[in-house]
């Protein structure tokens, strides 16, 4: 028996061994342990959106969709992730969204489905994750960073997370100069969450008003248009999925 399983925790170096990785057919690996919230045809199904030229950046990624990941900064900087076996609310009191795991040569993504609940919210934190990973291995494209730079200039209402709106004022927060600081981390957290708001956008039908945040504005829908639409030129949708953005307008 594993460390911690008759307490309902394992190890997540031992989840990892136990549930091993398969890889969907754009490369990406990944492996399910335990009862997730969704099938492994839903988990496949979010996974393979992922574009292939996208996937070729992760490599060195291994997501995992587990019922909890627990918040291991609770017990001590230096203490082992551990994962649980099977839904609480008592664990899950003391999980977290996901957690980030050196597997040796790999970085194992733990992603707590049991806490996230629904489709949405567990392909969001996946993407947002597979968002922060490209950015880490590839950058920012050029051409999405002189769009994102032109808005913000040009005063386009609001953002898309936390981050890029802390970022984008820091950079703009003197008049007649920029913050180069202030400008990356606006423009890798605006690419990012692009990147993962396009991705949702292919494997779940959603409502952008859902990513609202009370700590900041949303960005203007149109300013998010023309981010997607420049993210689907960039990395075109796998086939099976098509990218679409429809404007509703409310009685």
């Amino acid at each position: 028996m594993a460390e911690g399983s008759s307490k309902g925790l394992i190890r997540a170096v031992d989840v990892a061994r136990d549930a091993g990785t398969q890889r969907a057919p754009n490369g990406v690996a990944y492996g399910i342990y335990g009862e997730p919230a969704l099938t492994p045809g839903e988990i496949e199904r979010l996974v393979q959106a992922i574009p292939w030229v996208v996937a070729g950046t992760l490599t060195l990624k291994e997501f995992f969709f587990v019922p909890l990941a627990m918040n291991g900064s609770r017990r001590g900087a230096e203490a082992e992730t551990m994962i649980a076996t099977a839904y609480t609310p008592e664990l899950a009191d003391d999980a977290i969204c996901h957690r980030n795991v050196s597997l040796g040569t790999k970085d194992g993504v733990f992603l707590s489905t049991r806490l996230l609940g629904d489709k949405f919210a567990i392909a969001f934190e996946l993407f947002i994750n597979v968002g922060h990973a490209f950015v880490e291995v590839a950058g920012v494209p050029p051409s999405f960073a002189e769009l994102c730079w032109t808005q913000a200039k040009d005063e386009v209402r609001g953002e898309t997370s936390q981050d890029a709106w802390e970022g984008r004022n820091q950079a703009l927060a003197t008049k007649g100069s920029v913050d180069e600081k202030g400008k990356t981390m606006f423009l890798e957290a605006a690419f990012s969450d692009a990147l993962a708001i396009y991705l949702l956008s292919l494997s779940v039908d959603f409502d952008y008003s859902e990513l609202r945040e009370r700590e900041y504005p949303l960005l203007a829908p149109q300013g998010l248009a023309e981010r997607l639409r420049h993210v689907a030129k960039l990395f075109p949708p796998n086939p099976g999925y098509e990218f679409a953005i429809k404007y509703r307008r409310r009685a």
